[in-house]
């Protein structure tokens, strides 16, 4: 069983000062008008922006220096991370290829690979997908029937994947495909990843539209899409190790709590100063939560800066954090009813914004990342319950 203790971690005096140098940079961006905060990171685009992180070195910052990176700690990035989100700014265009992808490729692709893909990602130009879950498929990752066939000069894809996000506007996505016929005694076996060029024929891409009326969503349909043999990332086979590799730097950083931080932030404002006991309590509860998981964080990042697999504790964090995200928002309808509704429509305050978005997004938390459902289950299986 994994030990479950989260060591306490004091993040740098160099990174707290790196912190100011984000602040400062989010505030002059800000003043330009080119975007107004929003809550949610993974439905917040915006392809300029990222090139913009990626010139200030805010992008692959703990990746070497040959690769494009910058060769700083886990809990520098995480600094430029959580000031992000707490602002509200329109990251999701490199989210994905800089939180996992990127640490993926490095450690299992080939050199070419990581010549030909991580310095773009780290200049904020290249946006990379993930390719996992399947129609009919639910939660059941082992069960995919996307095939990647050997062919005489590569492979061979057929399948389809779905709720890819932001895949119409990325350059490439990681997919999780069959390479050898299931195995019923061992259901992880012959899986394997691959990189695909998302401009290739036979593959297609079509929206798909969330609660909220926006398109992030997509499913990509495979029809014997051709690939290179260089495509292969890491070894045939492989798949299901390589990607519950990635499940620690997924599931554990603080986007998995800071979803729903805009919408606190403007409850507290709207409630004033003197609150009732009753509300300072509710509020008291919600901002120690949101401390426990930020330290919780904090401890998983300097785990991985050490090399360490927590899959565990970052279960743990993304369930926890999943629902505090969606406790926010209910908390804030009970504790700030909306007053004057006809005009909280018309002319709506930063409350009533904050609050209409996260209650469109918040069914989406428990999904993404894993679901609630199956974090548990792998929660309970740790701690040897199943």
């Amino acid at each position: 069983m994994e030990d479950l203790n989260f060591e306490d971690v004091v993040v740098p005096g160099d990174a707290e000062e790196l912190r100011h140098e984000v602040r400062t940079f989010l505030a002059e961006e800000r003043a330009t008008g080119g975007w107004e905060p929003r809550g949610d990171f993974a439905t917040f685009y915006s392809a300029e922006f990222s090139r913009k992180l990626g010139g200030r070195g805010w992008i692959g910052m703990t990746w070497p220096k040959r690769y494009g990176g910058h060769e700083r700690s886990m809990l520098h990035r995480y600094v430029v991370a959580e000031e992000l989100l707490a602002a509200g700014a329109p990251v999701a265009a490199h989210w994905t290829a800089d939180r996992q992808s990127g640490p993926l490729i490095l450690r299992v692709g080939s050199e070419a690979q990581r010549q030909s893909l991580l310095p773009a990602i780290a200049r904020g130009e290249c946006f990379v997908c993930i390719g996992m879950s399947e129609p009919d498929s639910g939660s059941d990752l082992a069960s995919i029937r996307t095939r990647a066939d050997k062919a005489a000069d590569g492979w061979r894809i057929t399948g389809s994947k779905i709720w890819t996000s932001h895949a119409h506007q990325s350059h490439y996505a990681i997919v999780l495909c069959r390479t050898a016929p299931r195995d019923d005694t061992d259901r992880h076996a012959g899986l394997s990843q691959f990189i695909v060029d998302l401009s290739l024929p036979g593959l297609t891409i079509r929206p798909i539209a969330n609660l909220a009326g926006g398109h992030d969503f997509n499913e990509i349909s495979f029809d014997a899409v051709e690939l290179p043999d260089d495509a292969l990332l890491g070894e045939a086979g492989a798949g299901w190790a390589q990607v519950t590799s990635e499940l620690a730097f997924e599931r554990s950083g603080p986007e998995r709590f800071l979803s729903t931080f805009r919408l606190l932030r403007e409850l507290i404002a709207v409630l004033g100063p003197e609150p009732d006991a009753r509300t300072a309590e509710a509020i008291g509860r919600l901002i120690a939560h949101l401390w426990t998981l930020r330290r919780m964080s904090l401890s998983i990042a300097a785990m991985l800066e050490r090399g360490e697999s927590p899959n565990l504790k970052a279960a743990i964090v993304k369930v926890m954090g999943t629902r505090l995200e969606q406790e926010i928002p209910e908390l804030a309808r009970l504790l700030a009813p909306l007053e004057e509704p006809l005009r909280a429509v018309n002319e709506p305050s930063r409350f009533h914004e904050a609050l209409a978005e996260a209650v469109l997004h918040a069914p989406s938390f428990s999904l993404r990342g894993g679901t609630s459902e199956i974090l548990r289950g792998i929660i309970a299986r740790g701690l040897g319950l199943r």
